[in-house]
């Protein structure tokens, strides 16, 4: 590979890497500038919540997006698409806890366990962990067929994610219902391309792993 495409390809994985770092940005300065609303606690805990959610959805897209376009390069930042997902719903914990309990951990653990929506949202965040964990190349080298059982969890945690968000629901479940659809097309596409070719041929990693998939 020429110096020249190296570059080229430094430069979009930077752009990606800022882009996805700007919602935090922006929460971060409409918090200093006091420009959240009549609920600053809510919108930051929302707004968080949000786009680990987007970043989930994203890196769930990747492997569609190649199949229908034949784009090779979102394969390269489906990685940095699942690390921020885990940053973002990480920070969505952090401030559930500091903004809307305070840190009283009497309050905090009946909510993540009594709440359902808490629930499966404290799970899905579990079993994100060690995804995000194992998401280097020595890590996969380390656990060989076992690292892409083990990353086959995000479909698990798609759904966590998608209860999350319906059982918060209180009137208006438009938002729900088109993540909720998007989710469904997705999982339902991976499984109608991989049907019918499932017999007679191997399943290469790239095409079934998403979420924390390992940069290559």
């Amino acid at each position: 590979m020429d110096i020249a495409k190296k570059t080229v390809q430094r430069l979009i994985w930077w752009m990606i890497f800022s882009l996805s770092l700007t919602p935090a940005v922006i929460l971060l300065f409409n918090a200093i500038s006091q420009n959240l609303g009549a609920d600053p606690a809510k919108e930051i805990v929302l707004e968080l919540g949000t786009w680990a959610i987007n970043f989930l959805w994203c890196s769930l897209a990747v492997t569609p997006v190649r199949k229908l376009f034949g784009w090779r390069a979102p394969l390269k930042y489906r990685r940095m698409l699942g690390l921020y997902c885990y940053f973002y719903a990480t920070l969505h914990l952090l401030a559930f806890a500091t903004f809307m309990i305070g840190w009283d951990l009497k309050i905090l653990l009946q909510e993540l366990t009594e709440r359902p929506y808490a629930v499966v949202g404290f799970i899905a965040l579990l079993l994100l962990t060690p995804l995000a964990i194992t998401s280097t190349k020595s890590m996969q080298r380390r656990l060989k067929k076992n690292w892409l059982s083990l990353h086959k969890l995000v479909y698990i945690i798609a759904v966590l994610v998608l209860l999350h968000i319906v059982w918060q629901v209180r009137s208006d479940f438009s938002e729900a219902l088109w993540y909720g659809l998007l989710l469904f097309w997705l999982l339902a596409y991976r499984y109608y391309k991989k049907a019918p070719s499932a017999k007679g041929r191997a399943t290469k990693p790239n095409d079934n792993v998403v979420g924390l998939k390992i940069q290559r």
